[in-house]
């Protein structure tokens, strides 16, 4: 009974779920739980979702687990961009394109040292999408999506009762589709129609794997207070994907399909946890995460087809790191009841040179709730988000400085995500 158990948690570990972060980029909602304490749940007790947030606690699940959890991710906002040609203000918003972050997880105690675990969760993802007509905002991008999952394989050794440690292998899958538009000349009978304008659109799409690791440790400093350290390495994609553009794109004015080529680098991060227990029914976490977003310095992509004469897309990003700092705290109303709130500051990575429509995002606050029922074999748990997503002012790269902007700067505003999030936990 136990191998069919462990069999089936494997396999339900390795399903590869589909994510799609609300106009994001680094995905921390991984369990009802971690979304209601606002991140900070690097201490969990008996939390199969310990492998995604704080691997060194799995020794904390008692005998076998297996966890799965659903986030609905609900995205809201606006926009204002300079228009180059013509001059004036474009307003627009996005389009409502809800994502959803999917986590499976199975914890298994080998004995009273060991324990071993695997997860399949989504570390980066992100989804956009504006109006496709031909608009400043579309030349910029209309819809960018990164597809991302993590299978997170990990060993942990509690040495005392002080002192656990874990590692793992990443193995990591990104699908990416980029699509834009890019503003043409209006050629009739071989003339240039001076000031008119027609659109051709180009679309690219790939997938990836690669590989990386992570590290974790806990210190027990008494029954009342605990820290802990995790890193996860950086992990570099070389993507190869199919390019199709429409509209007179080619040398010949046709359309053009072929192969694009790019590497997407995911940054490693530092998370920093404390943990202190007032009583037993109550206790505290913080949290603080450091991102070395630096690595995503540029977002170059070569073509085998030229397009518009060009072999290839360049845009420099160069983000700067970034930290995110969370609050979480739990309370047990009783042996089955647990009420949890949460909150959540992410400092944006963006300058005004790198930015752009893919992930228009400025600084986010987070304000979570959520409750929990549990029993010896079970547990379920929900948990409401509300993310206030600062705006973010962004330079136009236009035909005079070498890109294909259509606005010389673009400004969101009242950006917001709602967040619905639920948890189903077995104890065998």
């Amino acid at each position: 009974m136990k191998k069919h158990f462990f069999a089936l948690g494997l396999a339900a570990a390795l399903l590869a779920p589909q994510a799609a972060g609300a106009e994001g980029f680094a995905i921390n909602e991984w369990s009802a739980e971690g979304v209601a304490m606002g991140g900070a749940r690097m201490f969990a007790e008996d939390d199969a979702a310990n492998v995604a947030y704080n691997p060194a606690s799995i020794t904390k699940v008692k005998g076998e687990a297996m966890k799965s959890s659903f986030t609905y991710l609900s995205p809201h906002g606006k926009y204002e961009a300079d228009v180059v040609a013509g001059g004036g203000t474009e307003y627009g918003q996005n389009k409502v394109h809800a994502g959803w972050a999917v986590g499976s997880y199975y914890v298994k105690q080998m004995n009273d040292k060991d324990w071993f675990g695997i997860a399949a969760f989504p570390r980066f993802s992100m989804v956009s999408e504006f109006e496709r007509g031909s608009n400043a905002a579309s030349s910029n991008a209309f819809f960018s999506k990164l597809v991302g999952v993590s299978v997170t394989p990990t060993y942990a050794h509690k040495f005392d009762k002080k002192w656990s440690a874990a590692v793992g292998a990443e193995i990591n899958y990104v699908g990416l589709e980029l699509q834009k538009n890019i503003n043409l000349p209006y050629v009739a009978l071989g003339v240039v129609k001076p000031g008119v304008t027609t659109v051709g659109t180009t679309q690219i799409e790939g997938e990836s794997y690669a590989l990386g690791w992570n590290a974790a440790a806990n210190y027990a400093f008494d029954d009342k207070n605990e820290v802990g350290v995790v890193y996860r390495s950086k992990i570099t994609h070389s993507l190869e994907a199919d390019l199709k553009g429409y509209g007179k794109l080619s040398a010949t004015g046709g359309d053009v399909f072929g192969n694009a080529y790019g590497c997407v680098t995911l940054p490693d991060s530092w998370a920093l946890g404390y943990n202190h227990k007032f009583d037993k029914k109550t206790r505290v976490e913080l949290n603080a995460t450091r991102t070395n977003w630096s690595t995503y310095d540029a977002l170059n992509i070569s073509f085998d087809q030229p397009v518009l004469g060009k072999f290839g897309a360049d845009s420099n990003k160069n983000w700067k790191d970034g930290w995110r700092y969370a609050i979480g705290v739990e309370h047990k109303l009783s042996d089955k009841y647990t009420v949890m709130a949460g909150y959540a500051y992410d400092e944006s990575s963006i300058p005004y040179d790198g930015g752009d429509f893919m992930v228009p995002t400025g600084n986010r606050r987070t304000y979570s709730i959520g409750g929990r029922y549990n029993d010896k074999k079970q547990t379920v748990a929900v948990a409401l988000g509300w993310m206030d997503i600062g705006g973010l002012n962004f330079k136009g790269h236009t035909l005079a400085t070498g890109g294909t902007d259509a606005y010389s700067e673009a400004r969101t505003r009242d950006n917001y995500c709602k967040v619905v999030s639920v948890s189903y936990q077995r104890n065998f």
